[in-house]
Order: C-alpha cells, then sequence, then structure tokens
C-alpha cells in the first residue's frame, strides 16, 4: 500500500470516530456502532487502525453493557494480528460480535467508492 493511499485511509477513519464520536455523546448508539463499522471495513488492512476498531467497539460495547459483544471483542483482539499477519482477512467484515469474525461481508456501496479513491490516491 502507497503512503498516499495509507494517509488517505487514516484521514477517512479520523473522521469516522469524530462522527462516533458525536453520535454516542447525542446517545445514538446505531449511528455509533454504523460508523465504527465503516471504520473496520475500511481499518482491515492497517495493522495498528484494525486493532484500534475493535478496542474502541470493546469500548464502546462495555459503555452500553453489551456483554455478548464485550466478549466478541475481545476475542476480535486476539484474532486481528494473527488475520493480518497471515493476511486473512474477510473483506466487508463489520467486525461486530453477531456476525462471524470469519465472515467476509459485501462492501457498502459508498465505501467501496471512498475504497476506490483510496486506491488511487497519489496517482495522475
Amino acid at each position: 500500500m502507497s503512503a498516499d493511499e495509507k494517509s488517505a485511509r487514516l484521514s477517512f477513519l479520523a473522521t469516522e470516530y469524530a462522527l462516533y464520536t458525536a453520535a454516542r455523546s447525542r446517545r445514538d448508539n446505531e449511528a455509533a456502532w454504523g460508523h465504527l463499522e465503516r471504520a473496520h471495513i475500511v481499518a482491515q488492512v492497517l495493522f495498528w487502525a484494525h486493532i484500534r476498531s475493535h478496542w474502541e467497539m470493546l469500548q464502546f460495547a462495555w459503555h452500553v453493557r453489551d456483554w455478548r459483544e464485550v466478549a466478541g471483542q475481545i476475542a476480535r483482539l486476539m484474532l486481528a494480528p494473527v488475520g493480518n499477519g497471515l493476511r486473512r482477512l474477510p473483506i466487508g467484515n463489520s467486525g461486530r460480535a453477531r456476525i462471524s469474525a470469519f465472515s467476509p461481508m459485501p462492501i457498502p456501496d459508498d465505501l467501496q467508492s471512498e475504497i476506490a479513491r483510496f486506491s488511487g490516491a497519489g496517482r495522475s
């Protein structure tokens, strides 16, 4: 991955985390989870960003007292390094505990456009 693509992904993630924080502040849990899921889909290919996405999900699950999600995020924090190391990541997976950690999922259309933009970052 080029430095420009990585930078574009990290910038997108900063925006998603800011939107997550705003949703959490107004107690819109559905929107908060949505922003965390979008961040996970984009972060998956970057080791530390992927770990952070699960850490943020773990913290939010704890905040809303969703113990099943807490347990699932702890498991994913242990699995993510293996998946990244082996480059065996289920593309499009939302990162939530209610979804198998091994199941690929369709990437939402708007995120497909963003990911295509990242891939073209820095190209003329």
